[in-house]
């Protein structure tokens, strides 16, 4: 997902320097897949194409939700649960649901269901991992929503869902905002402790020849307004010089949170870039 955005804000239009008759399908995954990059897909990439977000892991080595030709293609959604996958959204009262936002859930063992970790010998770290929130469920953490055409629409991690004043929040929803502005490379928004409640904090990678000032801020906290709710609007949105990202180029929101919450992060082995934590250590501006 983040490859089709940084071509779209690198002006780059594959449809006019290439031959894309024989391109018949693109998948994206990695990050939910902004309403915009499908936009940019069909407008600069090619029109008759199946373009398909699709939502799994390695450790299942497979997608809990994905594409399907057959089918129509939604922005912002995944298109379809994958076959021998019995994904449910539960509530956070163990309910299934539809068309609400809640836990991204399989009921049932599926055909590449992992049967435990290396070196557990008794399965606590892999019960920990995917069963400790549901029991005999497999709760994949991912937070997101069935529609009732039977599409999914992921909002994020579900570890790092945003809880400002009670309300949760994915990050995806503030991420897609983001992404509309040209001046910033890339950006990660967690949830801060503050004063008994939690408030958001974005960090944004800016241009290269851009600075971030005042005139910058209002404008990422209006768009982010006005595309969603006062509540989604960070309290303080700071320039860093990198953002961490896993080797498998997802944002390391947790990591971020932890060394803002000044929490050790244990397995730095898993980012690409751990350099960048540095970034976020003590920071000042996170002191009032």
């Amino acid at each position: 997902a983040k490859y089709l955005s940084a071509l779209e804000k690198s002006g780059v239009r594959p449809r006019e320097s290439h031959r894309l008759e024989n391109l018949k399908a693109i998948f994206s995954t990695g990050s939910p897949l902004a309403h915009e990059s499908f936009d940019f897909v069909y407008r600069c990439i090619k029109e008759n194409i199946c373009l398909s977000s699709i939502s799994g892991g390695t450790d299942i080595i497979s997608c809990f939700a994905l594409g399907n030709p057959a089918l129509p293609v939604v922005r912002g959604e995944l298109q379809c649960i994958g076959l021998g996958m019995d994904v449910r959204i539960y509530n956070e009262s163990g309910h299934s649901v539809i068309n609400e936002k809640g836990e991204l859930v399989c009921v049932n063992a599926f055909p590449s269901c992992p049967v435990g970790f290396w070196n557990d010998p008794k399965g606590e770290k892999f019960h920990s991992a995917y069963f400790e929130r549901f029991e005999g469920v497999w709760a994949h953490g991912d937070y997101g929503e069935i529609t009732e055409r039977g599409s999914m629409i992921i909002y994020g991690r579900s570890d790092a869902v945003l809880n400002p004043g009670g309300v949760r929040i994915g990050t995806a929803e503030i991420y897609r905002q983001v992404e509309q502005l040209d001046f910033v490379v890339d950006s990660v928004v967690i949830g801060q402790d503050w004063q008994d409640d939690i408030r958001v904090i974005l960090f944004v990678k800016m241009q290269a020849d851009i600075s971030l000032d005042q005139h910058h801020v209002n404008l990422i906290r209006e768009t982010i307004r006005r595309n969603t709710t006062p509540r989604h609007v960070p309290a303080k949105i700071i320039a860093v010089k990198d953002i961490p990202r896993t080797i498998s180029g997802k944002i390391a929101e947790l990591a971020v949170r932890k060394i803002v919450h000044g929490e050790t992060v244990n397995n730095t082995d898993a980012l690409a870039n751990p350099e960048s934590l540095a970034c976020f250590r003590d920071l000042e501006a996170l002191r009032s």
